[in-house]
């Protein structure tokens, strides 16, 4: 009987510990960083067992998923596409107001703009910016 406890207490701290990581999380690591897009109704389904059988470690998944981007289904963030060879700095400058409310200038003596070729360039670009800025953001979607 007392190894049949010993077991049973190991299963339920071993279930306990994994709710407390987020479902999503443990079994979809590559999707960390996603900020929205269409949920995951089997992550969504996983982390509201964790509800029914243990009230906190649920919320706590809830939480971590929603936090890491874990949640969400791959690929369903809304990107903007438009044709880099006819962007002018007014025609960037709206479709940034359009899609966020935000008003940017690009011709301000802060900003700096580079026609970049590719992704791996982009990445080299950030990766030689990052270390000499300290108050800079950066937004990259990679998918």
């Amino acid at each position: 009987m007392k190894k049949i406890m010993k077991r049973l207490q190991a299963s339920v701290c071993f279930v306990l510990i994994a709710q407390l990581a987020g479902c999503g999380t443990l079994l979809h690591p590559e999707r960390r960083g996603q900020k929205d897009g269409r949920l995951d109704m089997g992550i969504v389904v996983l982390d509201a067992i964790g509800l029914v059988f243990f009230l906190i470690p649920g919320i706590i998944a809830f939480a971590v998923d929603f936090h890491e981007g874990t949640i969400y289904l791959p690929g369903t963030a809304r990107l903007v596409k438009f044709d880099p060879r006819h962007a002018t700095n007014a025609t960037i400058e709206g479709i940034i107001y359009s899609e966020t409310g935000h008003k940017v200038k690009l011709n301000q003596d802060n900003v700096e703009v580079s026609r970049l070729e590719s992704l791996d360039d982009m990445k080299k670009r950030f990766a030689e910016i990052s270390p000499r800025e300290r108050n800079i953001r950066i937004a990259l979607n990679t998918k």
